[in-house]
Order: structure tokens, then C-alpha cells, then sequence
């Protein structure tokens, strides 16, 4: 089993990977109803939402890397990244910082199920248009087969265990999310310690990219957010802070042994750094007076 795993990393990293997202996923729909799904839908202007993360902040990206000239594994992670939005960080996120929980947590429900197919179009369209789609090694097929068994059907079963046996549903809540949660931050640190060469090669022109896609995406998020702070608060941390593990998976579908997996894993702390200051941002202004923007 150690030889297997030193001579192909990439596959607990795909399990790693997988679990703490099918676990995350699965815990989210253990925790909500579906009224609470549906008040999410109807409270905020969802079709914009959606155009904002899979298609505006794609294009703010591939902007970005072609502005700044970066190499083509980088932009690739980059881009993969910009695909993935609403990560499952972001309610967590949103309860630091005082705001909507319960809308953070039923777009954050209902996004993977339009990750599932909207992600792989997207990142198929951003890589097509960065280089020649026949030298990419993406495969759009396999990556929506692994989205629909690790995102769609574990917040489906989380839902529907909800709805028939609520009992049971809270008493296996906490311990679900706490398996995520750590097999999360040793998938993380794993791949962080096998791409460390890559990632300390990546240099402060794409992170300064990433950084500036960020911040436009968080402002981007309360611009078009509605009318109530605490709405616009969760979709700017929704439209900032892009799903790693997603963007992993897909990462390590196609572009094993390549710098991708490092760019992926440095761009995707560094947005959870950035929403990290938010949060500070946001509670420091709510000691002076209620939060409006951040």
C-alpha cells in the first residue's frame, strides 16, 4: 500500500479529495429542509448568481492570466479554480462574519448541483480558448460522472435522510462533518506537501492575479448581491471563495505531473486567506456600527 502510494500520489489524492467533498456535501444536505432550499431560490436573484460565478468571474480570470502572461499550467489552475465556485467553506465564512447563515448555506446546497454540469463546460471553454483543446489532457465526460457521484448524489442522500428520518439525520450531522472536515485538511496537506516544489515555484505574479480575481469577484458579489447586506455579504464570499476540492478533482483527472495541481493548491489558500480578512473586515466594522460592505 506505501509503494502504491508513493508511486502514484495522485490517487489518495483523488480519494482524499473525494471523500472530503462527498462528506461535505452529504453534511450540508443532512443540515438543511427543502423550504430552506427554496427561500435560498427565491430570496436571491439566482439566474444573475449564477451568470456572475460561471460565467463573469471565468472571464475576469482568463483576463487576468493573459494580462499578466502567465505560464500555461498556471493559468490552467487558475481557471480551473474560477470554474468552482461557492465553496462548502463559505457558510462557515458567513457565520464568522455575522451574516445570512441560512442563505449561505441553501446557495451553497444548491450550487454543486449546477457545478456538476456547468463546471465542466466552463472549464472546457476557458481551456479551448488558452491553448489548443487537442494538446489538453481534460476530459469533461469523466470529470461530470465524478461530480455527479461526489457532489449531487451525497447532497441528495443528505436531503433525503433529512426529510425521512430526522433523527437519525442530527445524530450523524456533527460526526460527518467533522470526517469531512479532517479528511479535507489531510487531503490539503497532502497535496500540499507532494506539489511543495511547484507551489514555491509559482512566484508572486499569479498569485497577484488570483489575488486581484478575488477581491473583483468579492466586490463584483456585492454589487449584484440585492438589496440586503446580509445577501450581499453571502454572495460575495460565495462569488470569491472558489471550491478547491473541486478544482482538484478535475486537476487530477488531466493534469497529473504537471504544475496545475501546485497552482491549484497555492491560488485556493490564498483565497482562503483573503476571505479569512473579510471575516476580520467584517466583524471589526460590526464593534462601530452593523456590517454594510467589506
Amino acid at each position: 500500500m506505501l509503494e502504491l502510494i508513493t508511486s502514484h500520489p495522485e490517487l489518495l489524492v483523488r480519494v482524499l479529495t473525494m471523500l472530503s467533498l462527498g462528506g461535505l456535501l452529504m453534511a450540508i444536505g443532512l443540515r438543511l429542509e427543502l423550504s430552506a432550499v427554496a427561500a435560498a431560490i427565491r430570496q436571491s436573484r439566482l439566474v444573475l448568481i449564477l451568470l456572475l460565478n460561471f460565467m463573469v468571474v471565468p472571464a475576469v480570470v482568463s483576463i487576468l492570466v493573459r494580462s499578466f502572461e502567465l505560464p500555461m499550467e498556471l493559468a490552467i489552475g487558475m481557471l480551473l479554480l474560477a470554474a468552482a465556485p461557492f465553496a462548502p467553506v463559505v457558510p462557515v465564512f458567513v457565520k464568522m462574519a455575522g451574516g445570512d447563515l441560512a442563505l449561505a448555506a441553501g446557495l451553497t446546497a444548491i450550487f454543486p448541483v449546477f457545478s456538476t454540469f456547468l463546471t465542466p463546460l466552463v472549464c472546457e471553454a476557458s481551456l479551448m480558448g488558452l491553448a489548443d483543446g487537442d494538446k489538453l489532457p481534460f476530459h469533461p465526460w469523466d470529470i461530470l460522472a465524478v461530480l455527479m457521484g461526489t457532489v449531487t448524489l451525497p447532497l441528495l442522500m443528505g436531503m433525503v435522510l433529512r426529510q425521512a428520518l430526522p433523527h437519525m439525520a442530527n445524530k450523524t450531522l456533527r460526526p460527518m462533518e467533522v470526517m469531512a472536515e479532517i479528511t479535507g485538511a489531510v487531503s490539503l496537506a497532502f497535496v500540499s506537501y507532494v506539489e511543495f516544489g511547484d507551489i514555491l515555484a509559482i512566484g508572486w505574479k499569479p498569485l497577484l492575479a488570483m489575488a486581484l480575481a478575488g477581491e473583483l469577484s468579492f466586490l463584483l458579489g456585492l454589487a449584484l448581491g440585492g438589496n440586503r447586506p446580509g445577501g450581499r455579504q453571502v454572495i460575495a464570499f460565495g462569488t470569491a471563495n472558489r471550491n478547491i476540492a473541486l478544482a482538484l478533482l478535475i486537476a487530477v483527472d488531466g493534469f497529473v505531473g504537471t504544475p496545475v495541481l501546485g497552482a491549484v493548491v497555492a491560488n485556493g489558500l490564498l483565497l482562503i486567506f483573503l476571505g479569512l480578512l473579510h471575516v476580520g473586515c467584517y466583524r471589526f466594522a460590526a464593534v462601530a456600527k452593523p456590517a454594510n460592505a467589506c
